[in-house]
């Protein structure tokens, strides 16, 4: 299994597990020039943009580690492409991790507050 592969099981995963919190995804994959966002999801009113990380072991930090500063502003400037051309319905938004190890889920909820003047 490829390494593209194996981050579409992840995302699969994420997404069951949002699912069976309440949450509805609204959104997958979705890329603009800046970056990439994994999941878009909505739970009650908070529109919630989602990385998922997936690794085989904590060696190196675990998936967390690899949402860096960069990557963080990377997710903010592409959520802010989403929110102008979807214009959805929401009270507030909100930045999550979603770290995947073999057996184990791990949903980190407001992991980062995007830079100062992103948002």
């Amino acid at each position: 299994m490829n390494t593209t592969q194996s981050g579409a099981l992840g995302e699969d995963a994420a997404c069951r597990y949002l699912a069976e919190k309440g949450y509805r995804v609204i959104a997958r994959n979705y890329r603009k020039p800046c970056g990439e966002i994994d999941l878009i999801a909505l739970n009650k009113k908070t529109l919630v943009f989602v990385e998922v990380k997936k690794r085989a072991s904590r060696a190196f930090g675990g998936p967390i580690s690899a949402v860096t500063p960069s990557k963080q502003h990377k997710i903010a400037l592409t959520a802010q492409y989403f929110i102008k051309e979807n214009a959805p319905k929401f009270d507030s938004i909100r930045f999550d991790v979603v770290c995947l190890l073999p057996g184990e889920l791990e949903h980190i909820e407001n992991a980062f507050i995007p830079r100062r003047g992103t948002f």
